[in-house]
């Protein structure tokens, strides 16, 4: 009970003491009761007034202390949560105050790991210091023990050279005697002094052959994987050679269209071919840096000329001798040979890679073609520079000569096709179609064996063919579709070969 509510029972117990007094003594006192009857009513309206302002307050402390409540309820929910999110906190602190004092600890042993490995390294870069300086001085001995042993090899060369000059001449000599004894049975012959292409008959007369313009497909062969590069015919004869980029040369009868035999042994792709005169030995430029002379009658290599140090892209061999033979190459070299001997026996050095090349009828003047657009002429035995033309406005790809040797034909990515006269290095004539497009810096155009055409494949697959008195085209041959790379045309007359990019070879006739 509060004491506003104590208060009230004390005045109503008061109340009721003094009306009962009052009626004790209302008799006796009724006068005086009387006389005090009036200030005790006004004073109880008075006190009753501030009673009901009492109960009006007492029923608002009611109502704020059930506000009271209610929020004390809610901060005391509110209490409790935050009692239990500070637990969870506190927890979690925990937790993260291990896992930073396990971090601390890992952390220091990784420190220390990276001093350990620190020092390793710092002594590993200094064990490396000492291996250098160990590999320098070995480099400096091995160097010197290169040098001496090349000059060991120099001189046992040379020794050997001396030894193979001296059995060649032997051999020479006694060849020489040999020849002399069977000349006392046999008629003299007399030389033949080739203008054009020259053939003997059972008669043995000579008379020249006149090439036919091709115009019909005789046989369409799948040749080689991949592009075929380079093709030659024997000399006087049907026979084709063809090279690949599947690393093989394959021999064909045109006549049939069949195989006759396949040459194995490179280990580059075939970039060009060329045959001695007397049809007994194939060479072949490859793009493994050497050349591959094979026997053509018993199909093995003969030989593997090596020295070259970049792929040979250009070979040729004397039309007199079938000893010397000539190669170009991507390291800006022109290198001759002997066959009989087996290696190099001199080296031009020129500025501009070569792309083709060809000897002279007396195989003393080398006509090369180069990626500037120039014809140049060397003296091979001296490697002298003794002419240079510019012919073409881009690389020459193609350097042929008539078969009398008064013409050469070049042949370049200007998509131009020049014939010079070789004793003055003039041009006769400049062939050139709208259709017709080289389609590489190794595209081999040909002239006819009777000097009277030129034929030259094109990127859209089709062969052209140039009457060189008239100028003008006389036949356009379309049976290939890919781009045609090389010609050949064949030394009695016909067939002409083009072989094309996916390794077909079309003989026309």
């Amino acid at each position: 009970m509060s004491q506003e509510e104590k208060a009230m029972e004390a005045i109503k117990d008061a109340l009721r003491a003094l009306r009962k007094r009052h009626r004790l003594e209302e008799g006796a006192h009724g006068p005086a009761i009387s006389a005090l009857s009036r200030p005790l009513i006004s004073q109880g309206s008075e006190w009753k007034e501030k009673t009901e302002k009492l109960e009006i307050e007492l029923q608002q402390c009611y109502k704020a202390q059930s506000r009271l409540s209610e929020q004390l309820v809610i901060e005391v929910a509110e209490s409790r949560t935050s009692k239990a999110s500070l637990e969870e906190k506190e927890v979690l602190i925990n937790d993260l105050q291990e896992e930073l004092t396990q971090t601390r600890e890992e952390c220091t042993r990784l420190q220390e790991e990276l001093e350990e490995k620190t020092r390793t390294l710092d002594l590993l870069i200094a064990e490396n210091k000492e291996a250098r300086s160990q590999l320098e001085q070995m480099t400096d001995r091995a160097q010197k023990a290169e040098s001496e042993n090349k000059m060991l090899i120099d001189r046992w060369m040379l020794q050997k050279m001396q030894d193979a000059e001296r059995l060649n001449e032997a051999n020479a000599l006694y060849e020489e005697m040999l020849a002399k004894l069977k000349a006392n049975g046999l008629e003299n012959l007399a030389r033949q002094q080739v203008d054009g292409i020259v053939r003997r008959n059972e008669d043995g007369t000579d008379h020249f052959v006149e090439s036919t313009i091709p115009s019909t497909c005789g046989h369409r062969i799948h040749a080689h994987e991949g592009g075929c590069g380079s093709i030659l015919f024997e000399y006087n004869s049907g026979t084709l050679f063809t090279g690949g980029q599947d690393r093989a040369v394959k021999m064909w009868d045109t006549n049939s269209g069949s195989l006759i035999k396949s040459l194995h042994g490179s280990i580059g792709n075939i970039l060009d071919l060329a045959i001695t005169h007397d049809n007994k030995s194939l060479i072949a430029a490859s793009s493994s840096n050497n050349l591959f002379v094979w026997d053509v009658n018993s199909g093995r290599v003969r030989h593997t000329l090596t020295g070259h140090t970049d792929k040979v892209c250009a070979v040729d061999v004397s039309k007199l001798s079938s000893r010397h033979v000539v190669s170009a190459a991507y390291d800006r070299t022109i290198k001759l040979w002997d066959l009989q001997k087996g290696y190099c026996t001199n080296t031009v050095l020129f500025a501009s890679n070569c792309n083709a090349i060809c000897l002279s009828i007396d195989g003393l003047t080398v006509f090369s073609g180069h990626m500037d657009g120039n014809l140049r002429l060397w003296d091979i035995q001296t490697g002298k520079l003794l002419s240079e033309v510019a012919g073409h406005s881009s690389a020459v790809t193609s350097v042929s000569l008539s078969r009398n040797g008064n013409r050469i034909l070049t042949s370049g990515r200007d998509n131009l096709h020049n014939v010079f006269d070789t004793r003055t290095l003039e041009i006769c004539g400049t062939l050139r179609a709208s259709g017709n497009r080289l389609a590489s810096n190794w595209s081999r155009s040909c002239i006819s064996p009777d000097d009277d055409y030129v034929a030259a494949g094109s990127a859209d697959g089709t062969v052209h063919v140039w009457s060189i008195s008239k100028g003008n085209i006389v036949s356009v041959l379309k049976e290939q579709t890919s781009p045609i790379l090389c010609c050949s045309w064949s030394g009695i007359g016909k067939p002409l070969a083009s072989a094309d990019k996916n390794g077909y070879v079309c003989t026309w006739t």
